[in-house]
């Protein structure tokens, strides 16, 4: 096989008369096997800083909306309070509007769908149903080890049939569920049952077409989890994980305790409001 680029195998030459045709194949299409394999390796190391990286962007977002979210609608409550009791003091047309306004970030005027869909929270928000949230948004030491080590191994992309490619598939589903919910026990049975298995058929193709074919369908692959952690990190909560790029915890509860001092602030706004209040006119 000739191949005018020089990339390829190539046929002997006037320079080597000496070489056989078959030995310069052979070596060929050992180095592209070995460009595949490499190649391999850097995808799978790069697709499981994607995943890593997507875990906890959707866990900091569940976990913020579960544990922050009373919080903003505690603090749009107190303000719809605060503006309807400043309004109730002054009696001045703006200050009445600005009560509507604020009361109306509360408690919207319902849609027919929202009248007929479900009933609502005591907020007037319908209560957010997350039944197993994640413990935080980044799994411990030991469970990131654990999911390195089960992703490098049983990755689907190391298979070499389409039977093969399924069954990794199926089993780097659930390590990746373990792994979401920081589940170290669950991750070490997998490992476990990992071991026990069927070993892997790490043997390439000797064809160099087929080799070329894998080394374009690696760049593709590349190319759209490149687009795909743009897309996380380019999102609210990348940008918002980006203040505290080593424990995103910890600017959770940074957050948290912002809004419970704003909470409090308002709180004694609303009270002193209320308690310099006029009294109301007495009846006849």
């Amino acid at each position: 096989m000739t191949n005018s680029s020089g990339t390829g195998p190539a046929t002997p030459s006037a320079a080597d008369p000496g070489a056989e045709p078959g030995n310069l194949f052979a070596d060929g299409e050992e180095r592209l096997a070995k460009a595949v394999r490499a190649a391999e390796q850097a995808l799978i190391e790069f697709e499981i800083a994607v995943e890593t990286f997507r875990v906890e962007v959707e866990n900091f977002s569940r976990l913020h909306h579960q544990r922050l979210g009373p919080m903003y609608a505690r603090l749009d409550e107190l303000d719809a309070l605060i503006a309807e009791a400043v309004a109730a003091h002054s009696g001045d047309r703006a200050d009445i509007e600005r009560a509507w306004e604020a009361r109306a970030l509360v408690m919207p005027m319902p849609g027919v769908e929202e009248l007929f869909g479900g009933l609502l929270g005591s907020d007037g928000v319908r209560p957010v149903e997350d039944t197993d949230p994640p413990r935080r948004v980044r799994p411990g030491k030991e469970a990131q080890r654990l999911y390195r080590e089960l992703a490098r191994k049983a990755h689907p992309d190391l298979a070499q049939d389409d039977a093969e490619k399924e069954r990794r598939s199926a089993f780097i589903a659930r390590v990746n569920e373990a792994y979401a919910y920081a589940d170290e026990e669950a991750l070490r049975a997998l490992a476990a049952e990992w071991e026990a298995g069927p070993p892997a058929e790490e043997e390439l193709p000797s064809e160099a077409e087929v080799l070329y074919a894998r080394l374009e369908w690696l760049a593709e692959r590349k190319e759209k989890l490149a687009a795909m952690a743009a897309e996380l990190d380019e999102s609210a909560i990348g940008q918002m994980m980006k203040l505290a790029p080593d424990d995103p915890d910890a600017l959770l509860n940074e957050i948290a305790e912002q809004l419970l001092t704003q909470v409090s602030q308002r709180e004694a706004r609303l009270a002193e409001l209320v308690r310099d209040a006029p009294p109301e006119p007495e009846g006849d």
